[in-house]
């Protein structure tokens, strides 16, 4: 399987670099040749126990073992550097990340201290026991300044110095990072993902559109962009990619060395996403999803273009001319939000929300729509749905293919258009409720064991352990 997909990235990585550049993409609508409905491999449950080097693994840590009921060997001291730190209600997906995995390691008992921008908040709470503390540098609010942030961290790591170093993504500029060779770097989103994206955005283009001056702009941007990343990446010790087919990319495109990749699937707070039911059905009567709905869609997230919503409008526009009984509710706020209210009573626009009432929200739909634009990164919505038990609909990119939907029971998979999207629909206003309850169940058990953030904390440690002392980059132990 992994000198498949190699090739299939290097096929990729060719079309890209010989058609982009002289501004011609017609041979890139091979990346547009998907079925509607999920093909993949079933979700072995009697994989072989793995030993070894943990540096040379190829799939996923969260899939091992790593005990959770005793301590860590070491309290280690770690700092992180993240552009923002979440202080709104609904923070974006990196933020959310960051504050999930390093309030678990320091519940742990890591010393975490987090680097990042000023919030427009004057005055901050102390924060409570073995929880992560803030620096954040001078400046404007949410206005990042990684030199600022990087002195901060010199005065601390001078007086005590840190076990390991963590940046967001290039929070810490590359410059800077090469001077530390006990850094990680969790990649969440890179700009070879970021050319697939602009392609998929214009091949949604309405055929009457004038292709838009922004794509222009990318896509004359885009090869240099590749190129400069390829040439800077290596300067970052250690790189965790958060799916498999991130983890192919930086190993295969930007030839980074396979002992200094690793791969990390994200994590939700298992406490806050749980299945519910019951909380499920008051949500629905709380939101007026009437008695009589024979079906419930659901969304969540930035309700913007690239989010892939003009695909979902338009084909739930089309799937409820003849199902008045099926509706679709949308959380999240953005440019669409209005639109989505054009489309009548069967489409309830809740606005944002936060993790609290997102639990709500999951239990509460049949299945979880994501029509997303963006092959890069992973969607947290879907791991979180997934583990309150709710199965999915997304659009068919290897991160999500090879890192999620990794048996066809979690859901359906459709290629990023409006008609296979609406072909998906269909099949599963055929399948019905009851159907969508069992594959939601078979998704919830891998979710479980794949997706909490406590594995993914876990596995994060036993990473920055291996980096602090080889000896730990042994598994098992």
């Amino acid at each position: 399987m992994a000198k498949k997909i190699s090739l299939n990235l290097h096929s990729i990585s060719s079309i890209i670099l010989l058609s982009i550049i002289p501004l011609t993409i017609p041979t890139l609508f091979l990346l547009h040749t998907y079925s509607p409905t999920s093909i993949c491999t079933p979700l072995s449950s009697h994989r072989r126990p793995w030993s070894g080097d943990l540096r040379a693994a190829d799939f996923p840590w969260n899939r091992l073992d790593f005990t959770a009921h005793t301590p860590p060997p070491i309290s280690l001291r770690i700092a992180v550097f993240s552009r923002k730190w979440p202080t709104t209600t609904a923070p974006g997906g990196m933020e959310r990340h960051a504050q999930t995995l390093h309030k678990a390691l320091a519940r742990r008992g890591h010393r975490v201290h987090i680097f990042t921008s000023p919030t427009d908040e004057t005055k901050s709470p102390p924060p409570p026991p073995m929880s992560p503390i803030l620096h954040w540098h001078d400046g404007d609010p949410n206005v990042w300044q990684h030199n600022k942030a990087y002195a901060q961290f010199v005065a601390e790591n001078r007086s005590d110095p840190f076990d390991v170093v963590h940046t967001e993504s290039v929070s810490l500029h590359h410059s800077l990072a090469a001077r530390l060779p006990n850094l990680a770097v969790s990649w969440h989103g890179i700009a070879f993902e970021s050319v697939q994206s602009s392609i998929y955005q214009d091949l949604a283009r309405n055929p009457s559109e004038p292709m838009s001056n922004d794509f222009n702009r990318s896509i004359h941007v885009a090869i240099p962009k590749v190129l400069e990343e390829i040439r800077f990446f290596a300067k970052y010790a250690h790189h965790v990619a958060i799916s498999n087919s991130c983890g192919e990319m930086l190993r295969d495109v930007y030839q980074i060395p396979s002992k200094r990749v690793h791969v990390i699937v994200n994590g939700v707070d298992e406490d806050e996403f749980t299945h519910d039911p019951k909380l499920g059905q008051q949500f629905r009567s709380k939101v007026g999803v009437p008695g009589n709905a024979t079906l419930v869609l659901g969304t969540a997230g930035r309700l913007v273009r690239d989010k892939g919503h003009p695909l979902l409008y338009e084909a739930f526009a089309k799937l409820k001319t003849n199902n008045p009984n099926i509706y679709l509710i949308v959380a999240g706020s953005g440019p669409w939000q209005s639109r989505y209210k054009k489309l009548g009573p069967q489409v309830i626009v809740l606005g944002s929300m936060d993790p609290a009432q997102l639990r709500g929200f999951y239990n509460s739909i049949d299945v979880f729509v994501n029509p997303t634009l963006r092959p890069q990164g992973l969607d947290l919505t879907m791991m979180e749905g997934m583990m309150c038990g709710t199965p999915f609909m997304a659009s068919r990119f290897p991160s999500i293919k090879g890192t999620i939907m990794v048996d066809d029971e979690f859901g359906f998979m459709f290629s990023p258009n409006v008609e296979s999207l609406y072909e998906a629909l269909e099949l599963v206003a055929a399948e019905g409720a009851e159907r969508l309850v069992e594959r939601g169940a078979a998704g919830r058990v891998y979710a479980e064991t794949m997706f909490n953030a406590r594995k993914m904390a876990l596995a994060y440690e036993r990473l920055f352990l291996c980096i602090k002392n080889e000896s730990f980059c042994m598994y098992p132990v």
